[in-house]
């Protein structure tokens, strides 16, 4: 993605707003692909990163665009149904201008060119809804611009030589006619066949 192309994200967090609207609060403790999240905190995530892209694309910069999201630190907000999908909106919202895709801005404490924060943004969405589709067991089909624009950044970030972990992980190899979203889902560092671990 260059500071020449802009994506709506709107479509992607349309699909993510109903896939949080499709969890019941008996799954919120469950697990997910990140190890380190539950459900919960993975929701936690989407509306924190949600608020941090927004305020980057509208070069809003402060608090929330001057440190890493951390979703363990603080329970749910018990208004997270009617906040997540709002914050998604306005996320969308605020990266339907093209001014969102030029210039600097700064998001997680890391000063970042538009292009390439809108990419991360885009990336977020397509691959978190990913994780809350699979820990919750719904259907996922995400936006398709979303998902080429995602595949597009994995594929150069897993091509850098200085990826060593960090917030991707190493790459789950996957084959080459896989699906375009096993193949995003493995360059993200996440096995595309996870599932819930059984209930003991």
């Amino acid at each position: 993605m260059t500071s020449t192309t802009t994506l709506d994200l709107g479509p992607q967090a349309r699909i993510v707003a109903r896939l949080a609207a499709g969890v019941p609060d008996a799954r919120l403790a469950d697990p997910t692909p990140c190890p380190e999240y539950a459900v919960s905190h993975l929701l936690n995530h989407l509306a924190g990163l949600a608020v941090a892209f927004r305020d980057a694309g509208r070069k809003d910069l402060g608090p929330t665009t001057d440190t890493a999201p951390d979703p363990t630190s603080s329970p749910l907000p018990a208004d997270w149904r009617e906040e997540l999908p709002r914050v998604l909106g306005e996320l969308a919202e605020a990266w339907r201008d093209p001014a969102a895709w030029t210039g600097m801005t700064r998001a997680g404490g890391v000063d970042l060119p538009g292009d390439i924060a809108g990419a991360v943004a885009v990336d977020e969405l397509v691959i978190h809804g990913w994780d809350l589709a699979r820990a919750t067991g719904q259907v996922y089909a995400p936006d398709q611009a979303a998902l080429d624009a995602s595949h597009a950044f994995l594929l150069a970030a897993s091509e850098d030589e200085s990826r060593g972990g960090g917030i991707f992980g190493p790459v789950v190899r996957v084959p080459d006619d896989a699906a375009l979203l096993d193949r995003a889902v493995g360059l993200s560092g996440r096995d595309p066949g996870w599932t819930p671990p059984p209930s003991p």
